[in-house]
């Protein structure tokens, strides 16, 4: 009997709903394609779920997150929720989902479709063929340290970071090195920054077990100044949740939109939550113009690093470049000969590419 595929669908705000659509159009193509039993549940989270509920996640759906096999997120926040106190904005459930079930790696990949570089504001030579992964430590550092206050006055938050946090998280970057060409940059801020400095203290010790692979330390405000001017200099860069959250949005860009741009945040076990980098684009949400690409390479890496099926991800990554070698494009990435498709016009064509 083949096991059942449960999926937590969590659309969230903005246009999330409408690029989770399509991840579901993708599911349902797959299931049937490739005979798979996946049963999708669907629940709030973010700024909907505190117009519902008074609380950006419910225990409910963090029960469900914890039962399912994979989550699939749109995005929280908006506006409307802006002037919320930072205890109760929708963000804040997000980051209870991450840390609930401990999602401490987040893999961030820049790939650069031959197709769509002609969109990116860097000349073509410096970002066609890029394929870079981003290793961000997703459940420590300042977004969670303690003490933290804000007052009048002054405001102050917490950078803290165990050994073993970095012990994790390294291992998974050196991992994936392995897995690519062999080469690991380490991004931190040792020169100022005593949690830089065991940091680049612990992957030292790390690297130890990976003798194989090349490791390079790069200041942050060095790296985001490289990633610019020759981002294929680098292969797989691991760094802090802060500094990795910065870089994976400038990894992003290189591509040409960041509605291209995919990731998974993966347990010690490869359970995963997957989602756009692009968040809820408040602007455009409801106009059926988002990009929904990011969101369906986000269900190939599902595929691909939570169920072990490499068929089954690089089938849906190869409907989309079908899709980008027809000439399909939505707004963000259109070029002056490209056809516009709407973003349910793009997500119903790789569908029935896949």
């Amino acid at each position: 009997m083949t096991k059942i595929m449960n999926i937590l669908l969590l659309p969230g705000d903005g246009v999330g709903p409408e690029v989770c659509n399509e991840a579901t159009k993708i599911i349902n193509a797959v299931a049937n394609s490739f005979d798979l039993d996946i049963l999708i549940d669907e629940d709030l989270i973010g700024g909907i779920s505190i117009d519902k509920y008074k609380t950006p996640i419910t225990d409910e759906v963090i029960s469900k997150a914890k039962f399912s096999d994979a989550i699939i997120l749109g995005g929280v926040g908006g506006p409307k929720w802006d002037n919320l106190a930072s205890k109760d904005k929708p963000e804040k459930g997000l980051l209870r989902l991450r840390s609930d079930l401990d999602f401490f790696a987040n893999l961030r990949p820049s790939i650069c479709f031959s197709e769509t570089s002609g969109a990116s504001t860097l000349k073509k030579e410096i970002i066609e063929g890029l394929d870079i992964l981003i290793v961000r430590e997703l459940t420590g550092g300042i977004y969670f340290g303690e003490p933290r206050e804000k007052s009048t006055k002054s405001a102050f938050n917490t950078m803290i970071y165990t050994r073993e946090e970095i012990e994790r998280i390294s291992e998974i970057a050196f991992e994936s090195a392995m897995k690519r060409n062999r080469k690991l940059c380490s991004v931190d801020k040792a020169n100022v920054l005593e949690v830089s400095e065991l940091w680049r203290e612990v992957v030292e010790e790390t690297s130890l077990k990976y003798p194989e692979v090349i490791l390079e330390h790069m200041l942050v405000d060095n790296a985001a100044m490289q990633l610019m001017k020759d981002p294929k200099q680098f292969d797989v860069i691991v760094s802090s949740n802060l500094f990795g959250d910065i870089l994976s949005d400038i990894g992003s860009m290189l591509t040409g939109s960041i509605g291209m741009l995919p990731s998974a945040s993966l347990d010690h076990k490869s359970k995963g939550l997957y989602e756009p980098v692009h968040g809820t684009a408040p602007d455009i949400a409801g106009k059926g113009v988002v990009n929904p690409i990011a969101t369906i390479l986000s269900v190939a890496m599902m595929f691909k690093y939570t169920f072990k099926l490499n068929q089954v991800s690089e089938k849906i990554e190869l409907a989309v470049k079908k899709a980008l070698s027809n000439g399909y494009a939505t707004q963000d990435i259109a070029l002056p000969n490209s056809k516009i498709l709407s973003t349910e016009e793009m997500g119903s064509l790789i569908s029935e590419y896949v």
